[in-house]
């Protein structure tokens, strides 16, 4: 592969792994991602590819993952063609840095409360002039292709997909200035914690999630002008996919949904076969 001052961009851009949680984005189609937060094993991901997911999202918050374990589902991810998506448990350039360094093609941050946080985000996600993230080279975002810094830094930047959460009540009276920050493509409401902060834990029906949707999609759309898409994402609601439905028909600018986990699907896959087995065992002794 030849980079040259006139064709380095095209060159780098081919050289790079698809991104289908970006092109389902940009395509106002709803991008799904099946959660990681048990299994280490790669085979997860080629479960995630059959079963028709277009990411998966690698759960450092809520699980006992490192980065060896991270960084290897994020390479079998780009080699299936799903975007690996890496959920950092704190908003610092030593996670974001490494695990983007390691194959993902996203991060989400939890908890980001205000502009200057979101801001943080993006100044550790990106390469210069966008932020200062440590150059690097041959990295699996771009197939361990030799691409040249100054354009790879470039294709990187540009696939690169920052989403911060909104799951405070204080995140969601900034929500206006958290989404000005250029940079950030996704604010993923995080419904657990929102509800929680709220003082109506779990309450999912409550019209104060919707008026919250409501309200992120509202500053989202005010600030895709002039080629910025900045798009809205549902977290703990995968068990009530109708309100993703509900909320994304009404905000076209909420295409991204964390459509279940790899622990609830086991849990209740073995709950169902104990549950079977238990009812033979009683029909037994009838």
């Amino acid at each position: 592969m030849t980079f040259t001052d006139s064709t380095g961009l095209i060159a780098a851009r081919k050289a790079a792994a698809p991104n289908p949680l970006k092109s389902k984005l940009v395509k106002g189609e709803l991008a799904h991602a099946l959660s990681i937060k048990i299994i280490s094993s790669i085979e997860i991901i080629g479960y995630a590819a059959s079963a028709g997911y277009d990411c998966v999202l690698i759960d450092l918050e809520h699980s006992s993952f490192g980065l060896d374990t991270t960084n290897q589902l994020s390479c079998a991810a780009l080699q299936l063609g799903l975007t690996p998506i890496v959920r950092v448990p704190a908003n610092t350039s030593d996670w974001i840095s490494r695990a983007l360094d390691g194959g993902a093609q996203a991060i989400i941050v939890p908890h980001v409360n205000s502009a200057a946080e979101a801001a943080n985000v993006v100044r550790y996600a990106k390469f210069a002039p966008i932020g200062e993230r440590s150059a690097t080279g041959t990295m699996p975002m771009l197939r361990y292709a030799p691409v040249p810094a100054k354009y790879a830094n470039t294709v990187c930047n540009e696939l690169t997909t920052v989403i911060c959460m909104i799951e405070t009540v204080r995140a969601l009276d900034d929500v206006d200035s958290i989404a000005a920050v250029p940079g950030v493509d996704v604010l993923l409401i995080g419904c657990g914690d929102l509800t929680s902060d709220m003082g109506i834990p779990g309450e999912f029906d409550n019209p104060r999630i919707e008026e919250a949707f409501d309200r992120v999609a509202a500053a989202a759309e005010q600030v895709s002008v002039n080629g910025r898409l900045l798009s809205v994402g549902f977290g703990g609601l995968h068990n009530r996919l109708d309100l993703v439905e509900k909320f994304a028909r009404k905000n076209p600018s909420a295409r991204f949904v964390m459509a279940g986990a790899d622990n609830t699907f086991v849990l209740q896959a073995v709950v169902d076969g104990a549950n079977a087995a238990k009812t033979v065992a009683q029909s037994l002794l009838a």
